[in-house]
């Protein structure tokens, strides 16, 4: 019983979060910084998603209830974001500041953006779709036991998320820089598309 709830809990979460999804995508907004510096984004959001997620499953429906707030509100905000970050990866904004590079301050690494919190924890892996699936779990979960199951296949989510995010940028950097560059731009469409999609749904349940 308990491993049909971690089998279903996990599809459920791997399918939403999309761990091979965001993987080229954090490739492309992480193309300027070092393997070092880009592991280190990956585990802390992937740690902060987690976090972000848990908190949801344990007090999420208190919270939003207490603040009179939707999940539909989280779909549209969630949507504005991503396309704004959508549309810096397909006008290649991050050119102009790849000029800045050559300004290092002594013996320290060029200034990279952190991509961790926004928008790779939040609303990448903790998104509109995943809260709602962990709140949703979390709800026909009786018991600690059961609880404790949902949470542990959220944790192997993470990891797999972690684990691709890691691998995704070695695998980009092969094809070359002007490869990186379309596809870069290709994620970003997609990605535009993801943020009207959510858009839409928030939209759509409002109105329905």
């Amino acid at each position: 019983m308990l491993g049909q709830l971690f089998f279903s809990a996990f599809i459920t979460l791997f399918v939403v979060i999309d761990p091979p999804g965001c993987a080229p995508i954090y490739a492309g907004l992480t193309a300027e910084a070092t393997q070092r510096q880009a592991m280190t984004m990956a585990f802390r959001a992937s740690v902060i998603a987690a976090l972000i997620l848990i908190g949801f499953a344990l007090f999420g429906a208190r919270l939003l209830a207490a603040m009179h707030i939707e999940l539909d509100s989280f779909r549209i905000a969630g949507g504005v974001m991503l396309f704004l970050i959508a549309l810096d990866m397909v006008l290649d904004r991050n050119t102009e500041k790849r000029t800045e590079r050559a300004e290092k301050v002594k013996a320290s690494r060029p200034v990279v953006k952190d991509v961790a919190v926004f928008p790779m924890a939040m609303p990448m892996l903790a998104g509109p779709g995943s809260i709602a699936s962990i709140m949703l779990l979390s709800a026909r979960a009786h018991g600690a036991s059961e609880m404790g199951i949902i949470l542990a296949a959220l944790a192997l989510v993470m990891v797999l998320a972690f684990a691709a995010m890691v691998a995704a940028r070695p695998i980009i950097r092969l094809l070359g820089e002007q490869i990186e560059a379309v596809v870069t731009r290709l994620l970003g469409v997609l990605l535009a598309a993801l943020a009207a999609q959510f858009v839409i749904d928030g939209i759509k349940g409002q109105l329905f």
